[in-house]
Formats: structure tokens, C-alpha cells, sequence
């Protein structure tokens, strides 16, 4: 009886531990919940989390694999040309680390490049300059961008047209510059050459409202590169798909949204109503024209939001761009959102390569050999310095053992009979205090 009472009692006890658990669990639900519901940010970014996700095509995202050690030493190249003589202080370039995003010392870096970047001590102060192999690249695709100056213009006569007033501002073009291939002194470079098609605007005189203003319209550029492709194969013009036959549902999505006509980019958008099905097809048109006029077919939608204004964009450019995987491809990789043009890539090469893109390829090669060559030396350093240690240690092992020996030899003396025998000790002492002894 005793034992069944007790059974009961902690049966009792576990069941009341439990109910004050269970109650503890769901009253800090409810304060998470109220929380996360109490903060507009937190369930925003909470409800289009699911916008984000994409089925990852690992194509395509070995062909987005941005080398970061690749813009950072660009970005050296560029800030040792502005320097006289193209030579800069180690304690300069140290200063411009941070705006970089890098740490530790800017020597450390450089000698990691011996092929791109030559370091030398002059008046107890290290210098920097670039290397004749890396001189002959800068010089190679100053040459390119010389004969490249009439697409330059094309593609700028091209992105104003497209533009809602043929205006485009000059510093939020400078973040896509380098993604169409324009030189840092575009605006120096090409507007004064062309007075007939550009011109600058500035109503209120700050660098920030500074205007490139579109003067001549031209039909022949006027034409996208959905239009050209169809009037080569002389067919009407549409998008193509480049999805898997697996994709059924999106095939037929694709299929339906392809039956609409095609709205070209160059087109005036002002009577179409923004959300209509109409507008859509129009957007897909201007993304698919800004991309095709990249070097490398994809752009960072971070940074096409900010031309919403200019170019008629949504508001939520992403769920639109989502919305549309046969044409376009976002990725996520190194955390910064991008779409890319399917249609421009064959596996994880461009379909066509623009002669720029054939030299900045060369500059990555060479710093890939400085790199490699920069590691063999470091392996080999390292190789000799575990090699030395090995023969240190394989000598202090020798030392052990011989003295291991020594005092197994000392062992076994004792064994036969040395002076810490027992039996020899006492017949030790007895000889040299017993005077009768023999």
C-alpha cells in the first residue's frame, strides 16, 4: 500500500511539472508572436522571405562566381593609375584598405600578387607600382576601349531612349558603368565628341543632379534584341525559354505570357497602366533590353531599383523578376541579389564575348599565376621549416633512446651485482669496518 501511495504522489508530481511547463512554453510563443507582429520591418522581411527562393541552377551559379580578390586588386589598379608616374606610397594605399573592405597590412596583400603589383623600398618608405606584364594589360584594354568608343555610344544613346524622359542622372549611372563597359571619364571621354547627341543638364548646380540628356532619337537604335534576333531568323519577335521540359508548369506560364504581343523597351509606355498585363510585358522587355547591353548579361537588382523612376520599374522588382525564370535568373551568391539572362549563357560561358571582357579575363589569369606562384613559395618555406623540425625531433628521439640504453645498461650492471646489490653492500661494508675480515 505504502509503495502504491507513493507511486501515485510522484505520478501527481510529474503531470503538475508538466501542465507548468507546457503553460511557460506557450505564453513565450505568444510574446514572440506579438513581438514579430508589433514590428513592421520584422514581418515584412518575415512574409517576403519566400519571394527570395529560387530553384538554384548550379550552371549558372558557377558562371555568377564573382571573385572578390579579383574587384579588390581592380580596384588597386586603378587607384595606383590616378598617382604620378603611376607609383603610390604603401602608407596611401594602407588609407584607401578600409574603403576596400579589407584588413590587416596592404604589403601582406601585394606580395600576394608578384605578377600584378611591384614593391620597392625607396628612402626607408615601401612604394607600390604596377608590373610591366600588368602595364601592357592596362595599355591593351585602353586600346580596346579607343576602338569600342562608337558602341559606347550606342549603348548610351540606347539607355537614354529607353528612359522615361531621355534623361539619365550621371551618379546613378556611374554604378552601373562598369557592368556596360563605360570608362571612368565616359562623360568627358564621349559627350564633347558628340554634341549633336548628348548634353549635360544641372538646374540646381549640385553634382548630385548632374543630367545626360538624349537630343537626336535615332529608329535605328531604337531596336532591341529580342527584335533583331527575330528579324535575322525573320520571325516575329518573342522571348525565349532556356528551362528544363521538366518545368512543365512553368513552360505553360511561359507559354501564355509569351502569346501576348511583344512590347518593345523603346516604346512609349505612358498610356499603358502600371500593374496591367500590358505593363508587365513591357518591363520584362526593358530588363531583358539593360541586360543584354552588360558585358556579362546580369546586373545587381539592388541597383536597377534605382532607376524605379527612369525606366518605369515596380516597386517589387523581384517578385516580378521571379515570377519569370525562363528568361531571367536570380541568385543569391556572396549575399548580393542578381539577376542574369538565361539566354546569354551557354552552360557557364557567354554566348558572345565582348572584347573587354576578353581582357579583364586576362588580368584575372595573371593574378592567378602571381597568386600560384605567391603559395608555391609560401609551401616551400613552410615544407622547410617542418623538415628541420622533423630532423630536430628525430635527433632529440636518438638522444632519448640512447639514454634509455645508458640506463638500461646501469639496469642491468645492477642486476649482476653493483654496489646497489644487497648482498655486495653488506660484503662491502664488512671489508672496510670488520678489520678481520680478508
Amino acid at each position: 500500500m505504502i509503495k502504491i501511495a507513493g507511486l501515485f504522489l510522484e505520478e501527481k508530481r510529474h503531470a503538475k511539472l508538466s501542465a507548468m511547463i507546457s503553460k511557460r512554453f506557450f505564453r513565450r510563443l505568444g510574446c514572440c508572436y506579438c513581438s514579430l507582429y508589433s514590428q513592421p520591418s520584422l514581418l515584412y522581411h518575415f512574409r517576403n522571405f519566400s519571394l527570395w527562393s529560387m530553384k538554384k541552377d548550379l550552371v549558372l551559379e558557377s558562371a555568377l562566381s564573382r571573385n572578390r580578390r579579383w574587384i579588390v586588386n581592380n580596384q588597386i589598379k586603378n587607384i595606383i593609375l590616378r598617382y604620378p608616374n603611376q607609383v603610390t606610397p604603401l602608407k596611401h594605399l594602407q588609407k584607401k584598405f578600409k574603403t576596400l573592405d579589407l584588413q590587416g597590412k596592404a604589403l601582406n596583400w601585394l606580395r600576394k600578387y608578384p605578377c600584378c603589383f611591384e614593391v620597392y623600398l625607396e628612402n626607408d618608405e615601401y612604394h607600390c607600382r604596377l608590373t610591366k606584364r600588368m602595364m601592357h594589360l592596362v595599355e591593351e584594354e585602353e586600346s580596346v576601349k579607343d576602338m569600342q568608343e562608337p558602341v559606347f555610344v550606342q549603348k548610351l544613346a540606347k539607355l537614354l531612349m529607353i528612359s522615361m524622359n531621355q534623361r539619365l542622372n550621371v551618379m546613378k549611372l556611374n554604378e552601373l558603368k562598369h557592368s556596360f563597359g563605360f570608362p571612368d571619364d565616359y562623360v568627358i571621354r564621349i559627350l564633347p565628341k558628340y554634341p549633336d547627341m548628348f548634353r549635360l543638364v544641372n538646374s540646381s548646380w549640385r553634382k548630385s543632379s548632374m543630367e545626360i540628356e538624349l537630343l537626336a532619337w535615332s529608329p535605328d537604335l531604337a531596336v532591341s534584341a529580342v527584335e533583331a534576333s527575330a528579324q535575322k531568323q525573320g520571325l516575329e519577335p518573342c522571348f525565349s525559354c532556356s528551362l528544363p521540359s521538366t518545368w512543365v508548369k512553368s513552360w505553360q506560364r511561359f507559354q501564355e505570357f509569351n502569346a501576348m504581343p511583344y512590347i518593345s523597351p523603346y516604346s512609349n509606355s505612358r498610356s499603358l497602366e502600371m500593374g496591367s498585363k500590358e505593363m508587365e510585358k513591357r518591363i520584362v522587355g526593358v530588363v531583358h533590353e539593360l541586360l543584354s547591353l552588360t558585358l556579362w548579361k546580369k546586373l545587381s537588382i539592388l541597383k536597377l531599383g534605382h532607376f524605379k523612376r527612369e525606366f518605369a520599374l515596380p516597386e517589387k522588382l523581384n517578385v516580378l523578376l521571379l515570377k519569370h525564370p525562363g528568361i531571367f535568373y536570380v541568385s543569391n551568391k556572396y549575399q548580393i541579389y542578381t539577376v542574369l539572362l538565361r539566354e546569354g549563357y551557354n552552360g557557364p560561358e557567354l554566348v558572345h564575348k565582348d572584347p573587354l571582357v576578353t581582357v579583364k579575363n586576362k588580368f584575372g589569369e595573371l593574378m592567378q599565376e602571381g597568386l600560384h606562384e605567391y603559395n608555391q613559395r609560401r609551401y616551400s618555406v613552410n615544407l622547410e621549416k617542418k623538415k628541420k623540425k622533423g630532423m630536430n625531433l628525430v635527433k632529440a628521439v636518438r638522444r632519448k633512446d640512447g639514454r634509455a640504453e645508458m640506463s638500461d645498461q646501469d639496469d642491468s650492471g645492477d642486476k649482476l651485482g653493483g654496489l646497489f646489490d644487497p648482498e655486495e653492500r653488506k660484503r662491502f661494508y664488512k671489508v672496510l669496518f670488520d678489520e678481520e675480515a680478508p
